[in-house]
């Protein structure tokens, strides 16, 4: 499989490059992908977006207002998706001075790929300033403006740095999640969902009142309450079981927990079985979930939890499950050998756990 980066290729600045000359008859292409392409093969992914957005700056106008009207024209003519992020990161490093003019194109830009992670650099500077256009943004007809409102003030966006000031006060997007609380479009509710969900690492609390206050009756609005809640329930918040009234004092016991191997190699699939039995005069809901520890380069362990299922268990009832988990390597996450283990957890608790040996 080709690297991401690779989309950032010669091909891809050829293209980019004629764009750039069709926009504006002074634009050198030739030695813009001349020098973007420098050293090409030791940048990274991020690292090719940066450097094509410095480059780019050496070949437009030294007046920012020029280059964007500039920009305007060319976004036009190049592929939509991950390389157009070039045109906010262009605006994100040039336009702190251009306030009015910088938010107008990052509105526009965003339906072309994002300007998520161009906007925090200016809420990094003007928190609430920004914020106020962004709640503007929060109610435009087109969604992609719409969830880059959301998106874009996220607390812990991936990718990003952390908004301290949201961190801090989380109240400061309340605007903008309340306006899109039951937005139809599945790309800006889990926006608002993983908003909230930021939310919950740091203000648990604030996070639940704001669910509760919104209620479950637009079906909408209890998609985004629902995935919204996933962290908390995995620890067994009281608060978020409450709001699914999922049991809160579990009464089950685990039997006939086995791995089908107990050495695995890279690249194959662990197959593990348990049961739960009720112990339980009345129906549980639950939500059953495992957790695998995964070991690190440097000796550390990182604990990655898994959705299993949701069950309603009636009393006296056995639940047999069976589960496979592949081990192979991902660009997220990169295995390494030794001892890792499997939890069974049940609305938050771990219940059961088994270890196992991995070779890479």
């Amino acid at each position: 499989m080709e690297p991401l980066k690779e989309m950032f290729n010669h091909r891809f600045y050829v293209t980019f490059a004629t764009a750039f000359e069709n926009a504006d008859k002074h634009f050198n292409g030739k030695q813009f992908i001349k020098e973007v392409t420098r050293d090409l093969d030791a940048l990274s992914l991020n690292e090719r977006l940066r450097n094509t957005a410095v480059v780019l700056q050496q070949h437009l106008p030294a007046d920012y207002s020029k280059a964007v009207g500039i920009l305007f024209k060319a976004i036009n003519e190049v592929p939509r998706g991950y390389t157009a992020l070039v045109f906010p990161d262009f605006v994100g490093r040039y336009g702190k001075d251009h306030f009015e003019l910088s938010m107008e194109a990052l509105k526009y830009f965003t339906t072309f790929g994002s300007s998520e992670f161009a906007i925090r650099e200016f809420l990094k500077v003007a928190p609430e300033k920004v914020l106020r256009v962004m709640k503007t943004w929060s109610e435009d007809h087109n969604p992609h403006v719409r969830r880059l409102a959301s998106e874009g003030s996220r607390p812990r966006l991936p990718w990003s740095f952390k908004l301290d000031a949201v961190i801090k006060n989380p109240a400061l997007t309340r605007d903008i999640i309340e306006q899109l609380k039951a937005d139809e479009e599945v790309y800006v509710k889990k926006s608002v969902a993983n908003h909230l969900n930021d939310i919950s690492k740091d203000n648990p609390d604030y996070m639940i009142r704001v669910l509760k206050s919104w209620g479950t009756t637009n079906p909408h609005t209890a998609w985004i309450i629902k995935h919204a809640s996933r962290s908390l329930i995995k620890k067994g918040h009281k608060d978020s079981l409450d709001i699914f009234n999922f049991e809160k004092r579990v009464k089950v016991r685990i039997e006939k927990f086995r791995l089908a191997a107990s050495r695995i190699q890279l690249g194959e699939t662990l197959q593990f079985a348990f049961d739960i039995v009720s112990e339980k005069a009345a129906p549980q809901k639950l939500v059953i979930d495992y957790a695998i520890h995964y070991p690190k380069s440097a000796g550390s362990i990182s604990r990655k939890v898994f959705k299993l299922k949701e069950i309603t268990l009636l009393p006296d009832q056995r639940l047999h499950i069976i589960k496979k988990q592949v081990f192979k390597d991902f660009t997220t996450r990169k295995h390494y050998p030794g001892k890792h283990s499997i939890e069974i957890i049940i609305n938050g608790k771990t219940l059961a756990e088994k270890n196992f040996h991995l070779s890479v």
